[in-house]
């Protein structure tokens, strides 16, 4: 049964609505413990050197921004709103009491990927991996001191993590140069000084547009037609670039915003790319521009069924135990065959040991990997090189062994899943490349923290548990001794 209440419900008073102490159980309240906010500290100090000007934000403040922001799957806008919502994420951020108004603006979000680079989010990652395995070998500590030989199992795997641009074209890139050009050649004729005499440089922009969409609003186009439209492209955007160096001679070109300039020093690579590709008919060029906003960007030919080019960063990671390195990040395409030595050899730095075993697809299985693995006593996954043998039960055995090889390397492939489907890997929304790299090393980051903060959640039930019942069994020993007392009484 429902008894109505009324229409209008009767609210706490605001003000004092929040007043009280903070649940210890809250997630961010433990996730605050685990953090080594001294050492984040010091890595934070390092990017101030003069001791004038403003005083900066906190580091606990910074840092932990970057966290809510990954862990949430926020904008930077949602995020200071989400902080001045919620205590919780003010205490996490290590603030003394509750603020209703925004902490600060959302602008600083961009400064703060800035003074956290990814070298310095892999650093606070190790810091974080040594602190949660000290506790868990701390609560399995029942080896001897003999020297460890090879141990554990080490995954590893590739992927790319897309950028949000445009899915890239030539005649796409070549339309945007034209437009930017024209840009330019506008802001720079309006500030031109001395030339009275002079005539405005023709830029055809209407024909130039019209050329375009000829291509782009038709389903089928022939390759004679396509190349005609590219050919008339690069000649606007080759005139348009003429016209800038002569404007060049009556206004400065720091009459242009920052962005425009960095944008028009672009289009000139680009365009020498693009007239290379159209005289040698060949659809690729080393170090080829696909974003005009981002130079940064590399096409990553990948070979997967949804999508055999991708753009953005491709990265190389290694999964220990559950926990995620990131081992490598970069923009420009490379095989990641060549790093799987890098990679045993920092398995060894970290631990002080070898690998037992190696689990990696098909193109970690050169020459060189195999050799480096068998010099060190390293079992690498996949089948041996040679004939099978002809003995069918141990054929049989060898086949059993790469099928659990391939279950335990399906982990690797589940990180790459959650990671973007869980904190937005699958497309990254910065611009820079510097922040980009950031906040790839940040989602993996806090993947691991979710993961350190469940196994010391465990870790703390089960010790929960275990006083428990040792306070129960020292119960029941003094109940005994009591009806010990009073037989003999």
């Amino acid at each position: 049964m429902y008894k109505n209440t009324g229409s209008e419900p009767k609210m706490a008073n605001l003000p004092y609505f929040l007043d009280g102490t903070l649940n210890i159980n809250n997630r961010w309240v433990k996730l605050a413990a685990i953090i080594p906010w001294t050492d984040v500290e010091e890595i934070y100090a390092l990017n101030f050197t003069s001791h004038t000007g403003p005083k900066a934000l906190p580091a606990r403040t910074a840092f932990g921004s970057l966290i809510i922001q990954v862990k949430l799957s926020l904008t930077d806008e949602e995020t200071i709103e989400m902080i001045s919502e919620n205590p919780y994420l003010q205490y996490f951020l290590g603030f003394e009491r509750y603020k209703q108004e925004a902490p600060f603006d959302s602008s600083m979000m961009t400064h703060f990927r800035k003074r956290f680079g990814a070298q310095d989010i892999k650093d606070i990652d190790e810091l974080l991996h040594t602190a949660t395995r000290k506790k868990e070998e701390d609560s399995n500590d029942d080896s001897d001191n003999d020297p460890p030989s090879n141990k554990g199992s080490l995954i590893v795997d590739a992927s790319c993590v897309p950028a949000d641009i445009h899915y890239p074209t030539d005649l796409g890139l070549l339309n945007k140069a034209r437009e930017k050009t024209e840009e330019v050649i506008d802001i720079l004729w309006c500030h031109r000084s001395n030339t009275e005499d002079k005539v405005k440089p023709r830029t055809y922009r209407e024909d130039g547009r019209k050329s375009f969409l000829s291509i782009v609003l038709k389903k089928r186009v022939s390759k004679k037609k396509r190349r005609e439209v590219i050919n008339r492209q690069l000649h606007c955007v080759r005139r348009n670039l003429a016209s800038i160096d002569e404007l060049k001679k009556y206004a400065d070109l720091t009459l242009l915003k920052p962005s425009l300039y960095r944008e028009l020093l672009v289009i000139g690579t680009l365009y020498q790319q693009q007239q290379y590709m159209y005289d040698n008919k060949v659809t690729s060029v080393d170090d080829r521009i696909v974003s005009i906003h981002q130079p940064h960007i590399r096409p990553i030919v990948r070979g997967k069924a949804g999508a055999h080019t991708e753009f953005g960063a491709k990265i190389s990671i290694s999964v220990v135990d559950g926990w995620t390195f990131t081992d490598t990040i970069s923009f420009d395409s490379y095989n990641e065959g060549t790093e799987l030595i890098s990679q045993i050899e920092k398995y060894k730095e970290r631990f002080g040991y070898y690998p037992e075993s190696t689990h990696a697809d098909k193109i970690y299985r050169n020459k060189e990997n195999r050799a480096h693995c068998k010099k060190h006593g390293i079992r690498i996954s996949g089948p041996s090189l040679g004939r099978p043998p002809k003995d069918e039960k141990l054929r049989k055995e060898q086949k059993d062994i790469q099928r659990q090889d391939e279950a335990i390397r399906n982990q690797v492939e589940g990180c790459f899943g959650v990671a973007k489907r869980r904190y937005k890997l699958d497309r990254i929304f910065t611009k820079i490349k510097a922040s980009s790299e950031t906040l790839i090393a940040l989602i993996f980051m806090v993947m691991n923290l979710d993961k350190a903060l469940a196994f010391l959640s465990l870790f703390g039930q089960y010790y929960k548990q275990l006083l428990e019942h040792f306070l129960n069994f020292i119960s029941l020993i003094s109940q005994g001794e009591h009806l010990k007392r009073r037989v003999i009484q």
